[in-house]
């Protein structure tokens, strides 16, 4: 009986060793607890300092990119208005030479009619083979401008 209970303190000696052991194998002074906690700081500062210093480079390269984008569609916006400008415009000055001289041929054939009726019948002829070769004209300067404008440049 004695052997059994020598045995038996014997194996809780031994399991109170095992699980005690590796615990005070692994213990650390307060100073190295300090010392550890340091280098974390500095590791997790590092790592921050990087993360920041990796995000601002990334969102001054994509700000770049988009300025450059933006300045791009706004050059070919401007342009684009410029063309449909000097269109426009050119269509406006056609129009209104037409309708000068519609008004001025109207004015003389209502002269003419009270000066010359024989001379008005012709008058009005000519006036509209002139106007009608004056459109042609007009609309063809019209295209000419337009496929100016939408020419690569």
């Amino acid at each position: 009986m004695r052997t059994l209970r020598i045995a038996q303190a014997m194996a809780s000696l031994t399991l109170a060793s095992t699980l005690l052991m590796p615990n005070v194998s692994f213990a650390q002074t307060a100073g190295q607890d300090m010392h550890t906690a340091g280098h974390d700081t500095k590791d997790a500062a590092d790592d921050t300092g990087h993360a920041v210093k990796t995000g601002t480079k990334k969102t001054y390269h994509k700000t770049k990119h988009v300025t450059k984008k933006a300045a791009h569609k706004t050059e070919s916006g401007t342009v684009k208005a410029a063309d449909k400008t000097k269109e426009g415009t050119t269509v406006a000055a056609d129009k209104t030479k037409e309708t000068s001289v519609k008004a001025y041929d109207k004015s003389k054939e209502g002269v003419q009619k009270v000066f010359d009726p024989s001379a008005h019948k012709k008058s009005v002829v000519t006036d509209k083979a002139r106007e009608s070769n004056m459109r042609a004209k007009d609309d063809v300067h019209q295209d000419t401008q337009k496929l100016k404008d939408e020419s690569p440049k």
